[in-house]
């Protein structure tokens, strides 16, 4: 089976007009852009923050928060930690409208958000019988594959007739079919690898007890395995890791290389095989590919590949093998009729277009967004694209406003990014055409004059940004 998806992905018909040579994106001469923060953009961050967890102190002491508190507890430890109680009641509150939204409809280029209503200043919520519709630039939905039609939903649907929509079991006993091992078998065709493994949704504890315990040293012996582990995308920087200057640090010192792919895989590259692709690297250079399915892939799940001793040793030793239940039949399908799109395998050009598209669109937008004056960080081939707005109430009132023109963002602050980087992160997807980037930008710049976002001091250029059509 390998070798059939090996020879079909190779001798997929060549595009019209030489479409794969539009991917090469000039690698070379793309930077990381990480403008520095103004001092008095600093400042004024800091005092900011630090003002809105004095004036919550006040509220807390003054005023019986709204939530429930510990009772009975003498004796032990706190369950929550008094400052992450703070900065929860009294300034990510404050901008909590803009945040766990009640999504109602497929995350496509358009999102269909329930409408809500809060009557106790964000404490809790009301869901009305409305919604609104959206242009979502807030989904991982990179390859447009997050679709209710077309032939993945096709595909899917006669899959749920013949397979029902569960497996019921762990991957050793009875839950292991002919679309696991089909899936298997075309991630390492796809990615040029010896073989791969699929997992379910895998939820980690957060400090891993389990795999520390086991890999705890039990002597003061030297190591004998060092891994770098690092991404393909960096999905709050929206920077590309450099894959060739570490392959070369990890054969120089003879360590390992665990590669997360999350968000490169599908996203990046001149065939969408991710950060080695990329870089025209040799995948067997790195030990361990991991990625998901969750975003370039419309679906769910996530895989590991590499050699067929490391992925025979995690068939038999990995607790999701042996203890979680196997992907659906519905979710694998997904994932079979996305991948073979991009392979060329099925439906011609289709997925090599997306691509193509998801890139075009990457740059168009990324080049607007500096020509207003934002400050953008990451690379210009990464479809996560930050935009610095700095202070925590700049991101509540920047998505308030993208809210108003009905575009869907997601705002980043304190902790996920450090104190003073808040921002909006606009995540691109193929499915979005010229038109629908051309309104957002239009409110962008409408939002930007408003609130002062024009934070870059880097001369603009006047040379006009055209949208460059690969088709």
């Amino acid at each position: 089976m390998t070798s059939v998806l090996n020879k079909s992905y190779l001798d997929r018909p060549k595009l019209k007009g030489s479409l794969e040579k539009k991917l090469t994106h000039d690698i070379l001469d793309m930077e990381e852009s990480y403008e520095k923060r103004p001092f008095y953009t600093s400042v004024m961050a800091c005092l900011g923050f630090y003002l809105l967890i004095f004036i919550g102190l006040i509220n807390h002491i003054v005023f019986t928060p709204k939530v429930a508190t510990e009772k009975n507890r003498k004796g032990y430890p706190p369950l929550y930690n008094k400052f992450d109680s703070i900065y929860l009641w009294y300034v990510f509150r404050r901008v909590k409208d803009c945040f766990n939204r009640v999504v109602c409809g497929v995350p496509g280029a358009k999102i269909d958000i329930m409408d809500r209503v809060t009557h106790d200043s964000c404490w809790s919520f009301e869901l009305l019988d409305t919604k609104s519709t959206f242009i979502n630039l807030g989904s991982y939905n990179y390859l447009g594959f997050a679709q209710s039609e077309g032939p993945c939903a096709d595909d899917t649907k006669d899959i749920i007739k013949k397979y029902g929509w569960a497996v019921s079991s762990s991957r050793q006993e009875l839950g292991t079919n002919n679309l696991h091992l089909e899936l298997e078998q075309l991630i390492a065709a796809f990615l040029g690898v010896d073989d791969a493994i699929v997992f379910d949704v895998i939820h980690l504890e957060q400090l891993i007890r389990q795999n520390i315990i086991s890999g705890q040293p039990k002597t003061q012996k030297p190591w004998e395995k060092i891994f770098i582990v690092t991404e393909g995308i960096f999905s709050m920087e929206g920077s590309i890791t450099n894959l060739p200057d570490i392959i070369a640090i990890k054969k120089k010192y003879k360590v390992y290389l665990y590669v997360d792919e999350a968000h490169s895989i599908g996203a990046l590259g001149p065939n969408g095989r991710g950060i080695f692709d990329y870089y025209n690297c040799c995948p067997k250079d790195v030990d361990i590919l991991m990625g998901t399915f969750s975003k370039s892939f419309g679906s769910a799940g996530g895989y590991i590949a590499g050699s067929k001793d490391l992925i025979d040793y995690l068939r038999v030793n990995s607790h999701a093998s042996c203890y979680a239940t196997s992907m659906a039949p519905p979710v694998a399908q997904v994932i079979i009729t996305s991948m073979s799109m991009i392979m060329g395998i099925k439906h011609g050009e289709e997925g090599i277009k997306r691509i193509i598209q998801l890139a075009s669109n990457v740059k168009y937008f990324r080049r607007k967004l500096k020509a207003l004056g934002c400050v953008v960080y990451g690379n210009d081939n990464s479809p996560v694209i930050p935009m610095l707005v700095y202070t925590i109430s700049k991101v509540g009132a920047t998505v308030r406003e993208f809210n108003k023109f009905n575009i869907a963002t997601v705002g980043v602050g304190f902790p996920a990014t450090p104190l003073l980087e808040g921002r909006i992160r606009f995540c691109m997807s193929a499915a979005l055409s010229k038109e629908q980037l051309d309104e957002v930008l239009v409110a962008t710049e409408k939002i930007i004059n408003k609130l002062g976002l024009c934070y870059s001091k880097k001369p603009i250029s006047n040379e006009e940004i055209l949208f460059k059509n690969p088709y």
